[in-house]
């Protein structure tokens, strides 16, 4: 009886030990489910501002820290920590500048992308002539930008950030969903009358 007590003692441990052998396989890194809200819209339209678009319901405006620049607003997204700066420049004979300074503020964004989309954006109807960047990399600090003018008064120039590291790959479903939301403000931008001194 001992003798099968002992056999099945070292069969059950070669069993167990066996068993354990499988090869173990990491699961991939999982991100939380992003709950996106339905797309709705309302004018941004203030009559002392040069310029005027639609803004999502779920976001909402505020103005910059310490700035003194007339007409600069953030666009914010407070269930996604994201903001979407926007910045706004007369043109008195300085284009060149303008868009030289929006390039640059782009290219800061290379060492950490991937690729650069470009759109281009012309509506001859409101006088809207722009460019879109789609900037593609899982570390880019601003994963989209855009500039608007209508080459003679005005320059606007918009940049989404979020408030916490990047990693654009987690984030891409947000990143896509405010994507389609500054397509919205771009497509029915509209410049003030007259003007801006």
């Amino acid at each position: 009886m001992r003798k099968l007590s002992i056999l099945l003692l070292i069969f059950s441990l070669f069993i167990g030990a066996y068993s354990c052998q499988n090869d173990f396989q990491p699961k991939p890194r999982g991100y939380f489910r992003i709950q996106l809200p339905e797309k709705e819209y309302t004018r941004f339209e203030i009559s002392t501002f040069p310029y005027q678009f639609d803004i999502p319901v779920y976001s909402k405006i505020g103005m910059p820290k310490n700035n003194t620049e007339k007409y600069w607003i953030n666009v914010i997204y407070p269930i996604f920590k994201a903001q979407l700066h926007i910045s706004y420049k007369p043109v008195h004979n300085n284009l060149d500048t303008l868009l030289n300074d929006a390039h640059k503020m782009m290219n800061k964004h290379i060492p950490k992308a991937n690729a650069i989309n470009e759109q281009m954006f012309l509506n001859d109807e409101h006088q809207v002539y722009g460019m879109a960047y789609e900037i593609m990399g899982t570390e880019a600090a601003s994963p989209y930008q855009f500039y608007l003018t209508d080459s003679t008064n005005h320059f606007l120039r918009g940049a989404l950030y979020f408030n916490f590291s990047p990693n654009n790959d987690s984030l891409s479903p947000v990143i896509n969903f405010i994507k389609e939301d500054m397509a919205r403000m771009i497509e029915t931008f509209e410049w003030a009358e007259s003007p801006v001194e």
